[in-house]
């Protein structure tokens, strides 16, 4: 007689629903979606930056000012790369929750708000050892912000080198990674622009 599976908790479950209401936009964000399946369903620790194999779940934002159709990256200081904001999970066991609050810490921008409650893009990508952490993958949950002040930006020096507002095809370049330009093209269709 096989055991039953253990049911999730109510974050897992709400993550496992928001990743199966994702429609992946190519084989690499399917793959991605299906490797968040199988973390989420497996790992009753999946949220906590402690948890090394495979890695566990971070939330990040595409903060865009709809007004000019730009961008905001910041340089990250550990990584030396222009990125989205993002982070850790601490203690929200919600990649929206923890995608805003990181947005709202690395760019001082207290006025962000979601352009959906839906999971922009998915994306499973290696993060080296530093730190007396070993090498793992952050399995990142995307999302995308507006703000009305973009003049009010100001980056956080303990994370970020620099912040830049960039049009949308230009960080595409600077981030140079696959996942950026297709996560960056879906904010575009959300703005009703092109990139």
């Amino acid at each position: 007689m096989s055991a039953l599976p253990v049911p999730l908790d109510s974050p897992r479950e709400a993550l496992r629903a928001a990743l199966l209401a994702h429609a992946p936009a190519d084989d690499a964000e399917a793959r991605d979606r299906t490797e968040m399946l199988a973390l989420v369903e497996s790992e009753p620790a999946c949220f906590s930056r402690a948890t090394f194999a495979p890695g566990h779940f971070t939330g990040s934002l595409f903060v865009l000012s709809p007004s000019d159709g730009r961008v905001l990256l910041h340089h990250h200081r550990r990584l030396d790369r222009w990125l989205q904001m993002g982070g850790h999970d601490e203690g929200e066991q919600d990649p929206a929750a923890t995608a805003l609050r990181e947005g709202r810490e690395e760019s001082g921008l207290d006025d962000l708000a979601l352009l959906s409650p839906a999971i922009l893009d998915l994306d499973v990508h290696p993060i080296p050892a530093a730190k007396g952490e070993p090498a793992h993958a952050h399995f990142d949950v995307r999302y995308a912000a507006v703000t009305r002040e973009p003049t009010s930006a100001r980056a956080d020096a303990a994370e970020s080198l620099g912040l830049a507002w960039l049009p949308l095809a230009e960080a595409a370049v600077r981030m140079g990674e696959p996942g950026a330009h297709r996560a960056l093209a879906k904010a575009a269709r959300l703005l009703g622009l092109a990139l």
